[in-house]
């Protein structure tokens, strides 16, 4: 029995490969099925949420050194475009002078994942802003670096904030 659904279950996932690949590029199914730089970063210089048109959250956490983005990381509630989105804009991130990375626009993520279907060309948008936001974030701290003391709750997110209420 324990075979029977063993098998069936690898040809499920056979079909469903197939279809994705009809779909979506070889580097979309690659950042989705294995995001990286997923999860929160601790105290990051930069933070930003976004919550987008579909209902789909996308957070990004920087950390900065010198004018450089020196780790970059996300978390969304959304789905596999989403995920892939926010990978490869946090990749596209690192390494980078702020400056830099707040040229990456939504064609620049959409170009590095070889494309979307039109139906999640938003994906890349959210992630794009996402980042704009936290760096702007960043920026606003770098200019005035008192308000850090006084973000604390203000910036956890809903899952940490309503963790420790």
């Amino acid at each position: 029995m324990a075979e029977e659904f063993d098998q069936s279950f690898k040809e499920l996932e056979q079909t469903v490969m197939k279809d994705m690949e009809q779909i979506y590029s070889e580097k979309t199914i690659d950042h989705f099925l294995n995001p990286r730089n997923l999860g929160q970063i601790p105290a990051p210089d930069g933070f930003g949420r976004i919550v987008g048109g579909c209902g789909d959250t996308m957070e990004i956490y920087l950390k900065v050194r010198g004018d450089s983005i020196t780790n970059a990381s996300f978390w969304t509630d959304g789905c596999g475009p989403s995920i892939a989105s926010g990978s490869m804009v946090t990749e596209m991130a690192k390494g980078n002078s702020v400056r830099e990375a707040q040229k990456i626009t939504q064609q620049d993520i959409l170009d590095a994942l070889g494309g979307l279907p039109e139906e999640s060309l938003h994906c890349a948008l959210l992630a794009a802003d996402t980042l704009t936001e936290a760096i702007k974030d960043y920026l606003g701290l770098k200019k005035e670096p008192w308000k850090r003391a006084y973000k604390g709750r203000q910036d956890c997110t809903r899952r940490q904030c309503d963790s420790k209420t």
